[in-house]
């Protein structure tokens, strides 16, 4: 009996049936929760995921730094001492406007938008064919007022001799009568004659009058013609850039029809806008100076030529939305007319900057804004 029960109790053999060991699935072992060592691939991930994070850490502390260190430069760059002040602006041009004199037809423009024109320079040319023929008719009017008085003059010449004959008769016979032998009527014809003959030689002259009247109007008329075809000749009046290009050739303009726009390159200034206690303290011709972004290492000279009598309230272009909401003072910053004749290829329009104003003449200007360019131990702050 006890025999029986330890066999019962015995595992059973392992099924030796390959086909029964097919059906039965193996269990798979489990791996470690921690295995002691990872696969080289792997390790090579988590190092370089490490790298490139320690990487990124530093330029992001690297460019905080120059971000501050640029912001730290830039504070101390526009830091001014006291007595002086700026605003921002553009500079700008004053644009001169080519327009024709009297209406007519274009016959060329001779120059495009962007080249730079010498004052002087012929810029466009007006259709003068009419002009020139009523110029010929002036010029013939004249002519033939010329001839007029060369024979008005011709017949005074022969009443004056005339008048001389007659004054002469008139005196023989004045004798005659005192002496008896002419009578009181011949007398009275002797001074008829004289009368005519003065009367005569009168109207020579008035008509030598007439004609000399007639040839300076003629004279007149076709100067002024000539005024005409010299007008259609279009210059310009000032050196600057052509900026504008309004019309062509073949349009037909009435008197005072622009053609060209030019920028007065010797008129260039910058527009800034100050507050009262600022804008106050500055008179005409109070020192100034430009520092325009595009060319940071020269500081343009420059002087106050106007400050608006009115304040008003600032346009977009001034930087802070608090000085906008302010009511601020228009000042006209004007560059240096000798420096602009002598980079007059130089000047551009439309360029942003800063202006910078002196309100203590005694304050001495910065080193960063001495007037020139600029030094380089300058060009740091």
């Amino acid at each position: 009996m006890i025999e029986e029960t330890r066999q019962e109790s015995q595992p059973a053999p392992a099924v030796q049936d390959t086909e029964a060991r097919a059906l039965v699935p193996a269990t798979p072992p489990t791996p470690p929760a921690f295995p002691e060592t990872a696969p080289p691939a792997a390790r090579r991930g988590r190092t370089g995921r490490r790298i490139a994070t320690g990487l990124a850490f530093l330029l992001l502390v690297a460019g905080a730094a120059g971000g501050g260190w640029y912001w730290w430069q830039m504070q101390q760059r526009g830091a001014l001492p006291p007595g002086f002040a700026s605003g921002n602006g553009r500079i700008e041009a004053q644009p001169v406007e080519v327009a024709t004199k009297f209406a007519g037809r274009i016959a060329a423009v001779l120059v495009q938008e962007g080249d730079m024109a010498q004052a002087g320079q012929v810029l466009a040319r007006m259709d003068t064919r009419e002009l020139e023929a009523a110029l010929r008719q002036a010029e013939a009017q004249a002519q033939q007022a010329r001839r007029s008085l060369e024979a008005r003059q011709a017949v005074a010449a022969q009443q004056r001799s005339q008048l001389t004959l007659a004054e002469a008769e008139l005196n023989r016979t004045r004798s005659l009568v005192q002496s008896g032998w002419s009578t009181r009527e011949l007398l009275d014809q002797r001074l008829g004659a004289r009368d005519s003959a003065q009367a005569g030689l009168n109207a020579a002259a008035a008509q030598i009058l007439e004609a000399q009247h007639a040839i300076q109007a003629a004279d007149e008329a076709a100067e002024r013609i000539r005024t005409q075809i010299a007008d259609s000749i279009l210059v310009a009046p000032v050196t600057g850039p052509v900026q504008y290009r309004l019309a062509q050739p073949g349009e037909v303009l009435g008197a005072g029809g622009r053609v060209l726009t030019l920028l007065d390159v010797t008129n260039v200034f910058m527009t800034v806008f100050l507050p009262t206690a600022e804008a106050g303290r500055l008179p005409p011709g109070t020192e100034a100076r430009i520092l325009l972004d595009a060319v940071p290492n020269f500081v343009i000279p420059a002087s106050v030529t106007f400050v608006s009598p009115q304040a008003q309230f600032t346009p977009k272009q001034v930087e802070t939305r608090s000085e906008r909401e302010r009511l601020m003072f228009r000042v006209k910053l004007s560059v240096d007319r000798d420096l602009l004749r002598q980079h007059a290829a130089q000047v551009r329009t439309g360029l942003p900057g800063m202006g910078y104003v002196r309100l203590d003449p005694a304050a001495a200007w910065p080193a960063w804004l001495a007037a020139g360019p600029r030094v380089p131990q300058a060009a740091g702050r």
